[in-house]
């Protein structure tokens, strides 16, 4: 309001205020209603954070203990609350620090503002102190960068940074401010928000003629199949897509990053496709008549061999990317446009239909699943847990009402078979990138973006480690979240893919750990270890009703494999069960 206040009164007496570009930074991050930034201070971005010590009450500043650690958070804020993630480095190993981050949030699109520090203009080339070229390193995995040589620039270059991060097909934008820019004065004219940038087009028109033609092709199907990933979550349209699934009957299953946009025990809704996916949703996709595809991007976990990918359909490929269209699946109608918007139109257009013969061979393989890999693994005989029985607990306890964030590895795969999810924004886990060390600094983020979820970072003993310092940060902010480390002593999904498919030659898959309970608690952070069945569940509850952050270690079977497993080089079709 008193930015409003301000810029009214200038306009009206004809005066300007004269700023530094680092408190036009401040100005422009109130203006865009950001709350939270996660970052590093360091002699490049030094002015910046000497303007935020007279906005402290205004912004609130995460200090993390690694720049990865800030980007991941950033994620991991804007995938929980559906905002653009902020993040602060300073230049050279503070900017290059966030590549991994970078690349993560670019393929998962997800919508981050990075500003970074950088040295004096006149500097630039000479290989300054900490100087390092970060806009032609991290061009090919942001939607857009920038550097900024000159104060004047800085509230049209972030107006269109934070445009560009949001809208569309969401991304990451870096933008780096040379030193002296940071410190210049100049007279501030007001910020205004980008509307409209020449030659971005971030939704594409809507061809009517296209709804048409694809709403005729599934009134006319005997089994249609939906496929649905993220694009259904960035674009706000649960209630559309819920609406048109209900409207036409068809059987939905979905990506690991579209995980959520409709509760997991949907009657249509039928599991998780990709490599350790649902039995179903992965035989099935090759004997459907018609795919329709709604917001994902026909990655190759996803597909498994494309020559043998739903050859006998027709597809239906809705997204707001024109660039996915036909990339990797060949189309029969491609649908463009924001599904928030073409949702509806096609869901006008269809017949009320139901389809029980064909959700009826879903439930059939669905309980050949269930007898051969879902039973053996959520209620085990054997004395080693499973990691399957321990996210069994978490939903019974949260009865899917909680925030899971994932790491990489077996323990994510089981971690989105089994998590029950009732919410949307519920899945937060790095599915393109695959980065370990993703989890911890991502729950911290999406516990600020979502204060009032209960947020459970579900990790490996290996991805644990690869951020282990953030739980500094955890000390430090007082942030609650609950960590639930499955450990098997072993790199595990490099484990089974070297006992499946070579051999048993585990090369340096073997991991010792420290105490992690230990650990933790030098950071002040409660916590327990379980090595037997007998005390899981109250160990489960403990960590949930504790007040603060906890860390639960679950020594878990050393050998466990996940199932069902589509082999790499294989056709979906050729998933094992075992």
């Amino acid at each position: 309001m008193e930015l409003v206040a301000e810029k009214k009164a200038r306009q009206n007496s004809k005066e300007l205020i004269t700023l530094t570009g680092s408190e036009a930074v401040l100005r422009a991050l109130l203006a865009e209603k950001v709350e939270t930034v996660f970052g590093y201070p360091g002699g490049a971005i030094m002015p910046i954070y000497d303007a935020l010590y007279d906005y402290h009450d205004k912004i609130k500043h995460i200090l993390v203990r690694h720049e990865q650690g800030a980007i991941h958070a950033a994620q991991g804020y804007a995938r929980a609350s559906g905002r653009t993630g902020v993040v602060f480095a300073t230049s050279g190993p503070g900017a290059t620090n966030l590549v991994t981050g970078l690349a993560d949030a670019m393929i998962d699109s997800t919508p981050v503002v990075c500003i970074t520090g950088q040295v004096f203009a006149h500097l630039l080339g000479t290989d300054a102190f900490q100087e390092t070229d970060v806009v032609n390193i991290t061009t090919p995995i942001t939607k857009w960068n920038y550097q900024v040589t000159d104060a004047t620039e800085i509230p049209s270059v972030l107006a269109k940074a934070f445009y560009i991060a949001g809208s569309g097909r969401p991304g990451p934008v870096l933008i780096d401010i040379t030193k002296n820019a940071q410190i210049q004065k100049f007279e501030f004219a007001g910020y205004e928000k980008c509307q409209h940038i020449r030659s971005y087009r971030p939704n594409p028109i809507i061809r009517k003629e296209y709804i048409v033609q694809a709403a005729q092709i599934i009134n006319e199907a005997k089994k249609p199949f939906v496929i649905f990933g993220q694009g259904v979550i960035l674009g706000k349209a649960e209630k559309e897509f819920k609406k048109f699934i209900e409207k036409t009957g068809i059987p939905a299953a979905w990506t690991i990053m579209g995980m959520g946009a409709i509760p997991t025990d949907h009657p249509l809704a039928v599991g998780m496709l990709g490599m350790h996916g649902n039995y179903a949703p992965n035989v099935l996709t090759n004997e459907c008549d018609v795919l329709i595809a709604v917001g994902m991007r026909f990655d190759d976990r996803v597909t498994g061999r494309l020559d043998k990918y739903a050859k006998q359909a027709k597809v239906i490929h809705l997204d707001i990317d024109p660039a996915e269209i036909d990339k990797n699946v060949k189309t029969t109608v491609p649908v463009w446009g924001d599904c928030k918007e073409t949702l509806p139109l096609l869901t006008e257009l269809v017949q009320e239909k139901s389809h029980p013969e064909w959700l009826q061979k879903f439930k059939e393989y669905k309980s050949q699943e269930e007898k051969e890999c879902i039973h053996p693994e959520l209620n085990p005989t054997e004395d080693t847990l499973t990691m399957g029985e321990v996210v069994k607990l978490i939903n019974e306890f949260t009865d899917g009402n909680a925030i899971i964030v994932t790491d990489v590895g077996q323990h994510q795969m089981v971690a989105c078979r089994y998590a029950k999810l009732n919410h949307s924004k519920s899945n937060i886990t790095s599915g393109g990138l695959g980065t370990m060390g993703f989890a911890l600094p991502a729950a911290i983020g999406a516990k600020f973006g979502a204060p009032q979820r209960n947020v459970i970072a579900v990790i490996g003993d290996g991805g644990f480690q690869m951020n282990i310092q953030e739980l500094g940060t955890i000390m430090q902010s007082k942030v609650d979240i609950k960590i639930l480390i499955l450990n098997n002593k072993f790199l595990g999904m490099v484990r089974q893919w070297q006992q499946l498919f070579l051999d048993k030659r585990y090369s340096f898959v073997d991991i010792e750990s420290p105490d992690f309970v230990q650990v933790a608690k030098a950071y002040g952070i409660d916590g327990a270890a379980v090595t037997q069945r007998k005390d899981l569940k109250n160990a489960v509850a403990t960590m949930l009703e504790h007040k603060g952050s906890y860390l639960l270690e679950i020594m878990v079977g050393k050998e466990n494999n996940v199932f069902p497993m589509v082999p790499q080089g294989c056709s979906v079709s050729e998933i094992r069960l075992k």
